[in-house]
């Protein structure tokens, strides 16, 4: 257990427990992306996004700017089933969020869902939204989650924003992007329960998505992650 300079909440642990903690690597990002690895520390699992070994310029600009943002966006989200739990900042350069269990819907196969999944997903994303968020990057199967309970999960908030200033149209533009990716995939699984109402609403996302040119931070020579799962 260590004192985070940067906050006056005791943390989990610290820069010196994660490096010598047993570690699996998800991600290994290049010259603009975080190294993502999973930690087993205490008993827990916990995913750890980490710029310390980027170049001076890209951990004290990017790396500390991308961390700042998705703290705050889980920070916000604290206490929404579906979420991560638990996040903290490490040190300047690192952060680390309790890993949530569970496949991605990359693997998962359609038969293993059915409605009732889609429902607490649209529930779940409407959570989000209330709180003045959007995710934006949900339309892929590569931030939602099937937990062991069968209830969804959402992960990788790197790209959220917060809609707290924006004028009502451009929220709820927003906010159809995001539960148009719910409407996408409960319509290529499940099309026969989709409503016209949702669909009518998922078909509107598709045109809005056109004009939408943030299609997540930057990948720049991103490696693939070593377990087919994305990082939380």
């Amino acid at each position: 257990m260590s004192n985070d300079p940067s906050n006056a909440q005791v943390n989990p642990f610290s820069r010196g427990d994660f490096s010598r903690a047993e570690r699996k690597l998800l991600r290994d990002g290049q010259w603009a992306n975080a190294r993502v690895e999973r930690v087993h520390i205490d008993g827990v699992d916990w995913t750890v996004k980490d710029f310390s070994s980027r170049s001076w310029w890209v951990r004290n600009s990017i790396g500390r700017f991308l961390l700042r943002r998705e703290l705050r966006v889980l920070q916000r989200l604290h206490g929404i089933a579906g979420i991560s739990p638990a996040s903290f900042r490490i040190d300047a350069f690192a952060m680390a969020t309790r890993y949530l269990p569970g496949r991605i819907l990359a693997q998962v196969r359609p038969d293993e869902v059915g409605p009732a999944f889609f429902l607490q997903l649209e529930a779940l994303v409407q959570s989000m939204h209330a709180r003045k968020l959007v995710h934006l990057d949900i339309r892929g199967p590569k931030n939602l989650l099937l937990q062991p309970d069968g209830t969804p999960g959402i992960i990788d908030f790197q790209s959220s924003l917060s809609t707290r200033r924006l004028p009502g149209f451009l929220r709820r533009m927003l906010e159809d992007i995001d539960i148009g990716g719910v409407y996408k995939r409960w319509n290529l699984w499940q099309p026969q329960t989709l409503d016209a109402g949702r669909r009518a609403v998922f078909e509107r996302g598709n045109r809005l998505r056109r004009f939408w040119m943030l299609r997540g931070y930057p990948t720049l020579g991103t490696k693939r992650r070593r377990d087919g799962r994305q990082d939380n």
